[in-house]
């Protein structure tokens, strides 16, 4: 409680210094919805570190979920999370004369409960997304970032290494929604227990060639330290705990398709940690019903591929109209609880003239259980001696989660967004006996 209280503190104090100054700017700059933070320019201060090579950066992510019908337990309330962010973007060669050297550090606070742990999903199986994606990695100060970039021959190379998440470079996707389903990074989410998103940091290096000006390839290599998960372990710097690398390789196509933007990425994960089998034992049994451990594997693997292209403009407005993106992965089936995910989207930018920068968004996506983690889950049943899924001791039975969000984003000034929504969970946790669910969602999004 104390840990949690401070990190509270320490963003609380950050966000009243910003306020502090703030104050000293012109009326007409701080809260100004033509700017494009809440704070303003400091009186042109914060402009002039920006000329000078320092971009602060402070934000606030605030999410509500409601369940309004079905799941689990159907007894209504409603849950809050949230992330508050602080940190500086370096350019390195205004600063120190460095050419081509960027550099960042970014610290992250999570606080807040989730709808979908205790109301849309079994608790002893969960939900497969999460209605609140901002949720999740404990109630503490993470360093998020620290890392420094620098291109070689002519922008050519780009070299990064420090402390950062896979999912900041590879397999990357923006946040628009508000279900996790539809947010970030999606290896990340399905790739059990290897690849950690946001907020979570590791030693990495990444490596990127540009081909041409549409098309790059690049790899990466990551720390995987599972001790970075616990809680107090926000700022751990050291490798002890290490299980092994994370090696993704990427290709990423950036074209345009009519004169719209487009983007286009394929790629492949491997985990050199040692990895458990979901249903057999070293003997190739099922070690549910021998009662051996589990099958080490000595790796795992996985692939993805992410399409987005905006289709349309409105009125001849390139930055107004209907944009689509999809996203599949693909899990080593030997040792991933999910085997397989794809997921559909349309964005409709600037659908009103009179609201030119607000956003109407729809999405759609399943999320499959490995078939061998619900054939070991009947076979835990079988030597528990138990078939009635309301026995405590039952295992549920887990198949496919399908989640959908139908979302409207108000931009009410250049700083801040509001988005509420409304999100239907057929089978949480991909479980056929949980009823489906409908959740109201309304999503913050600040930039101070």
């Amino acid at each position: 409680m104390k840990t949690r209280n401070t990190a509270r503190l320490i963003c609380q104090v950050s966000a009243a210094a910003a306020l502090v100054l703030a104050g000293n700017a012109m009326a007409d700059e701080a809260f100004s919805s033509d700017s494009k933070w809440m704070t303003g320019d400091w009186g042109g201060e914060r402009t002039k570190l920006i000329e000078q090579g320092i971009d602060i950066k402070m934000d606030y992510v605030g999410e509500v979920g409601g369940n309004l019908h079905g799941g689990f337990n159907d007894d209504k309330t409603a849950r809050y999370s949230d992330q508050f962010g602080l940190g500086a973007a370096l350019d390195l060669q205004k600063l120190l004369g460095w050419d081509n050297t960027q550099a960042k550090i970014q610290l992250t606070n999570r606080n807040g409960e989730n709808i979908s742990n205790d109301r849309i999903g079994d608790p002893r199986a969960g939900t497969l997304s999460s209605s609140q994606e901002v949720y999740g990695r404990g109630h503490m100060v993470r360093l998020t970032q620290l890392w420094i970039q620098h291109q070689f021959f002519d922008n050519k190379l780009d070299v990064k290494a420090g402390y950062f998440g896979e999912g900041e470079d590879f397999n990357t996707f923006p946040c628009e929604f508000q279900n996790l389903a539809f947010c970030g990074s999606q290896v990340g989410n399905w790739a059990t227990n290897i690849w950690y998103n946001w907020p979570v940091s590791q030693a990495a290096i990444r490596v990127k060639y540009n081909i041409n000006d549409e098309l790059y390839a690049q790899i990466g290599a990551y720390n995987q330290n599972p001790s970075q998960l616990e809680h107090g372990n926000g700022f751990k710097l050291s490798g002890s705990g290490t299980a092994g690398t994370v090696l993704p390789v990427e290709l990423v196509w950036s074209p345009k398709v009519n004169s719209l933007p487009g983007e286009y990425r394929v790629g492949y994960y491997k985990s050199t940690a040692p990895a458990d089998d979901v249903l057999e034992d070293a003997n190739g049994q099922n070690a549910a019903t021998t009662g051996q451990p589990y099958r080490v594997h000595d790796s795992k693997h996985g692939y993805w591929f992410v399409a987005q292209q905006q289709l349309t403009r409105h009125n001849g407005d390139a930055s107004r109209g209907l944009n689509i993106a999809a996203n599949a992965t693909f899990h080593d089936k030997d040792t991933n609880f999910i085997d397989n995910y794809q997921s559909l989207m349309f964005v409709y930018k600037g659908p009103f003239d009179a609201r030119p920068k607000d956003d109407v968004g729809i999405g759609f996506a399943r999320i499959h259980v490995n078939d061998d983690v619900k054939k070991n889950a009947e076979l835990v049943n079988a030597s528990n001696g138990v078939s009635d899924y309301d026995n405590p001791v039952f295992s549920p039975i887990r198949e496919t989660e399908y989640n959908y969000e139908l979302n409207y984003g108000f931009h009410v000034t250049n700083w801040l967004t509001v988005r509420p929504n409304l999100q239907y969970i057929t089978h949480p946790g991909g479980v056929d006996e949980v009823d489906n669910a409908l959740v109201a969602g309304l999503k913050i999004q600040s930039v101070f």
